[in-house]
């Protein structure tokens, strides 16, 4: 997948005006050092290929030769004001020392070192990064949609608040530090009036408090102090996301600065961040179990609510409470809830029919919990019993997931190798129900099946549901990356070829997948796949009546 992306540029206009605040900056010995080693990369060798050095089993250890990789650390401390959840106002969510739930300071920080080392491994002495949190965006006049945090500034600071800048930045050899970077994080003003109707923000000098960043400024002195920066680092190269920034304010503000001459060749570090998003840490994999867990027993417990004569939207509204009720925040994306044949088309999302006796109805749907996602699809009859075309095209479906997870286990494929055995399964299986010509080639009988299956069978999942596009589906998947595995086959009504018996009738299997050194771990095993196991939990759940009331 090409990626809209990239910022390196230098920073070639240098002015005199270094302030004494940015001179400030340089004085890093204000809080007890945290060491931490650096044990992981994940790089690009000469030849493009994704090449895996990483380490997280030692993730936030200390060690005496880490000296060059130490950190600033101000205590978590108590009774600070802060925008978002801490230990000390949450302590339900979050232990101590985490910024996120699950996610340590001492990851962040460690993180962020990650980014620096790669960006060093690219052309230049010295790097800047800048990355802005999102803004607040309005559905209507103050009427403001659900806040999602942009995921590259989420995963490399674990501030959840809007309009803040994370700066990160190499230090000059003059700083006589030992320390390899510095992190700054840049807040917007205090407005009694905007936190009496938002809420309480982070003052900027609870930010390293808050986040474990070294420093906390105001977000009007960020212009001077990138000014300072082009002559303290000498035309540092800069990276930031310029084409289609996650804040309209910011790069605003940056705008006029970046147009006098530091705009030329900007590239964005996002292949760089989703290079090393891909591989999920100890903590992201315990959080990544615990979502899509969550997910699978949502959607299994749907399953079982559903009788003859639902609504989609009842699903969409049952779904959502099981997954809330489990844990989870919120749905990681509006969940597809298509009921007999609109499981045709792919990311049917009105979800505002009735589903007819007889009828199955697709579901799509995931969790999002504390920043990571589950993907989940299931297909089932609203009665509790296939037909026998029902069954014949499910369990279809369910032999060529079980054929790509066979491949999955015994090699390391690319997500472009799992697709092209998808393909070749899903011919062989729909030559063998009649639905492909028999007397077709193999490539025709392969382009058949495509077009009866017209997505992916696989993509990366994470803190994103299509997680880190960045990294190509031709790079073989590595340990510690999470993917779905999702065949499907759709027949629409009047499909030339396939038998009437199965016109009409959409099915998708979708199940998340923890890569590990020896093959895969099944995250989402807790949901019902095999046929006879759907019918087994609705004959069981219609026997205990708690099905929904149609009645009024």
């Amino acid at each position: 997948m090409s990626c809209s992306c990239a910022i390196t540029g230098k920073i070639s206009k240098v002015t005199s005006s270094w302030g004494a605040h940015l001179i400030r900056t340089w004085n890093i010995a204000r809080h007890p050092v945290n060491a931490i080693k650096i044990t992981t990369a994940l790089v690009h060798s000469t030849s493009g290929q994704l090449k895996d050095t990483s380490n997280w089993k030692t993730l936030g250890q200390t060690s005496s030769n880490s000296s060059k990789f130490e950190r600033t650390q101000a205590p978590l401390t108590k009774n600070i004001t802060a925008g978002q959840p801490t230990p000390s106002s949450h302590p339900h969510l979050l232990q101590q020392n985490e910024v996120t739930v699950g996610i340590s300071v001492e990851e962040y920080r460690e993180r962020r070192s990650l980014v620096i080392e790669r960006l060093r491994q690219q052309e230049g002495l010295h790097h800047v990064l800048l990355l802005p949190a999102t803004s607040r965006r309005y559905m209507i006049d103050k009427i403001p949609y659900l806040f999602r945090q942009d995921t590259d500034f989420l995963w490399c600071s674990g501030c959840q608040e809007t309009d803040c800048v994370l700066l990160v930045h190499t230090l000059p050899s003059s700083s006589g530090s030992s320390m390899t970077h510095r992190t700054v994080m840049f807040c917007p003003p205090h407005a009694a009036l905007q936190e009496l109707w938002d809420g309480p923000r982070t003052r900027p000098e609870n930010a390293p408090h808050v986040w474990g960043v070294d420093e906390g400024l105001p977000l009007s002195e960020l212009i001077t102090y990138l000014t300072g920066l082009e002559k303290s680092l000498n035309s540092p190269t800069l990276w930031y996301q310029h084409r289609d920034p996650p804040s309209d304010s910011t790069h605003r503000l940056l705008q006029p600065w970046l147009l006098e001459g530091r705009s030329a060749g900007l590239e964005s570090p996002k292949p760089h961040l989703h290079a090393l998003r891909l591989r999920k840490s100890p903590a992201e994999q315990r959080l990544m179990k615990r979502v899509c867990r969550l997910s699978a027993d949502a959607m299994q417990a749907t399953m079982a609510w559903t009788q003859p004569g639902v609504s989609e939207h009842e699903l969409f509204a049952r779904v959502d409470f099981e997954s809330r009720m489990r844990g989870a925040c919120h749905l990681a994306y509006p969940p597809v809830v298509a009921g007999g044949p609109r499981a045709n088309i792919i990311h049917y999302i009105s979800n505002n029919q009735i589903i007819k006796d007889g009828e199955m109805v697709l579901m799509d749907a995931g969790s999002e919990y504390h920043g990571y996602s589950g993907d989940v699809s299931r297909t089932w009859p609203v009665n509790g019993k296939f037909t026998s075309a029902q069954r014949e095209l499910y369990e279809a479906v369910l032999h060529v997931q079980s054929s790509v997870l066979v491949l999955l286990r015994d090699t390391r494929p690319s997500l472009d190798e799992l697709y092209r055995e998808m393909c070749k399964q899903l011919a062989a299986v729909l030559t063998e129900l009649a639905i492909v010509p028999k007397h077709l080639s193999n490539d025709a009988k392969i382009k058949t099946a495509m077009a009866l299956c017209p997505h992916h069978v696989s993509h990366y999942l994470g803190m994103d549901v299509h997680d880190t596009p960045c990294v190509a589906r031709g790079h073989a998947v590595l340990p510690n990356s999470v993917i779905t595995v999702e065949p499907g086959i759709y027949i629409p009504e009047g499909s030339p070829h396939a038998p009437a018996r199965y016109h009409g009738i959409g099915i998708r299997i979708e199940d998340n997948v923890l890569v590990t050194s020896t093959g895969y771990e099944l995250l989402t095993d807790a949901c019902a796949r095999h046929p006879d196991d759907i019918e087994r939990l609705m004959t069981t759940a219609a026997l205990s009546s708690h099905g929904p009331d149609l009645q009024g």
